[in-house]
């Protein structure tokens, strides 16, 4: 029975998770039809508390993901879940973390560019789903149901040890060593219409994003040794790198 509910648990944690993941994608293109998003609704107050409030959000959501997913948390924090659910409770908390910016993001209407309708503008929207599609498939071409804590607790309920961490590099990652990230970066920059909140999200995530890749990077050079490094060495970060390392 106990195998079980590890398994709902880790079932219900991905259902949460990418219910907030959706919501995410309208709360950046500031749908209308959302109750909050980026751009709505404004709270009267001054500008220096807005941003203050939303820095403090996106610092919470990335220290959140940096920290539980270091291996020295995980090592620690296994002594206190199952490790079959570590995965799963990352998720919880950071559709948490993600829920507490949907509910308390402060925007700011200022407009820093805007594409008026058009042939750009509906480029821009498209590049902006682009993004999106990168970070989905990028998942899939690894593990998404390991990524996302699924496989775990199917192992568990089956008996079935964990597979050995092995260095691939489908698709996309021939390319770049993050393309998830390159998905991030293009959904959350690409809109024919920014404003001064949106900004500051997009530019606190990416922040977030270039502290997560160090840290990601040293956790996979220890874990993978030198094909790590030669293959850091020869495909770029987020771009496809021109020449050759």
């Amino acid at each position: 029975m106990g195998r079980w509910i590890y398994l709902l648990f880790g079932v219900l944690a991905y259902c949460l998770f990418f219910a907030t993941f959706l919501y995410l994608i309208g709360f950046v293109a500031a749908l209308p039809q959302l109750p909050r998003s980026v751009d709505a609704p404004v709270v009267a107050g001054s500008t220096a508390a807005a941003a203050t409030i939303d820095v403090a959000l996106i610092a919470l959501f990335g220290l959140q993901h940096s920290v539980m997913a270091r291996a020295g948390f995980k090592r620690a924090w296994t002594r206190l879940v199952p490790a079959p659910l570590e995965r799963s409770f990352y998720l919880v908390f950071a559709s948490l973390a993600l829920i507490l910016l949907f509910l308390f993001w402060r925007p700011l209407p200022s407009v820093v560019w805007q594409v008026p309708g058009g042939i750009a503008a509906m480029l821009l929207w498209g590049f902006f789903g682009v993004g999106w599609l990168i970070v989905l498939l990028s998942t899939f071409l690894l593990s998404h149901f390991e990524l996302f804590g699924l496989k775990q607790v199917w192992n568990h309920l089956r008996g079935a040890e964990a597979e050995t961490p092995v260095l691939r590099q489908p698709l996309f990652y021939r390319l770049v060593r993050h393309p998830l990230y390159t998905g991030f970066f293009i959904a959350f920059w690409d809109t024919p219409r920014m404003t001064m909140g949106h900004a500051l999200l997009a530019a606190g995530m990416s922040v977030y994003m270039l502290v997560g890749i160090a840290l990601e990077e040293r956790d996979l050079v220890r874990l993978f040794g030198a094909d790590y490094e030669a293959y850091r060495a020869r495909v770029g970060k987020l771009t496809p790198r021109l020449r050759r390392g």
